[in-house]
Formats: structure tokens, sequence, C-alpha cells
């Protein structure tokens, strides 16, 4: 049942910390896309991710296009604010690829249109927020993934 965690570009260790541990306590691959914000050997991540980093089935890719070569034919959800249609919508099937923009402007607008019939959001309720924690986010989509497979 693996689900695949992807990271474009993220900017802050301490989320992808968090990310990497919850990736693991929840049986998923993380895939980190470069350039990094931060050095992967940054304290801020490893405090974060504390001493599960070693454990993790992690995937590192050089660029954008590094990561879609490799994985071309796979499934993808792209989350977004700009996404119309809610996360629990996503179609949810084993080792389907969750993808993430980074934390300052998410993902990129080439693969917003890209991929605009597979682009999910978060619901928010209230105007005053303009977005989630990314690891939130992250938290949010992975659990209820792996709650709709496994119901």
């Amino acid at each position: 049942m693996p689900l695949n965690i992807v990271l474009i570009e993220p900017e802050i260790p301490n989320n992808t910390g968090n990310i990497g541990r919850l990736a693991l306590a929840a049986g998923s691959n993380l895939h980190l896309v470069k350039p990094f914000g931060f050095e992967i050997t940054d304290s801020r991540l490893k405090r974060a991710g504390l001493d599960y980093w070693q454990h993790l089935n992690l995937h590192y890719y050089e660029s954008l296009e590094d990561f879609f070569i490799k994985n071309k034919d796979a499934n993808m959800a792209f989350l977004s604010s700009h996404g119309e249609k809610n996360h629990w919508d996503i179609p949810y099937e084993d080792h389907i690829f969750l993808i993430f923009g980074k934390e300052s402007v998410g993902l990129p607008k080439t693969l917003l249109k890209k991929h605009e019939d597979n682009l999910f959001k978060i619901p928010l309720f209230s105007s005053q927020v303009r977005s989630l924690n990314l690891a939130n986010a992250v938290s949010i989509v992975v659990y209820e993934g792996i709650r709709q497979i496994t119901s």
C-alpha cells in the first residue's frame, strides 16, 4: 500500500524532517526533488526527523525533469490551494504519488496548468488563512489516503 510523498524543492528543513517521520509512520516512501532550500545534513532536518531518517525509503532527484523521467508511468495527484477538487476526491490507490510544492510558492505554474485534471486542494474554511503548513498538509492528505485504501 505504500503511498509516495513527493516534495518539490522543499525549503524548510524542519518541515522536511517532520514529513520524513510521517512517511515512516505511514509506511510511505519519501521523494525529494532538488534544489533544496537547505543542506540535507542540516541539524534542523535531523532534529525534526529524529533518529528515524535512516529507516526511510527515501529517493532523491536532481531536478523536476529527473523526477518525471524516472516516474513517467506513475499515477499522480498534485496538491495546491489552486485546485478545484478536494483532497478526499483523489482517486487514492496503492503507490499513488502525492505531489506537494515548496513552502513559499507551491507548485510551479507549468505543473498546475499541465496537470489541472489531477489538481486537488485541502479546503480552508477561513478567509484569513492562505494555506496550511506543508507538514500539516502532507499529514492530512496521506492519512486520508490510508483511510480510503484500507476501508
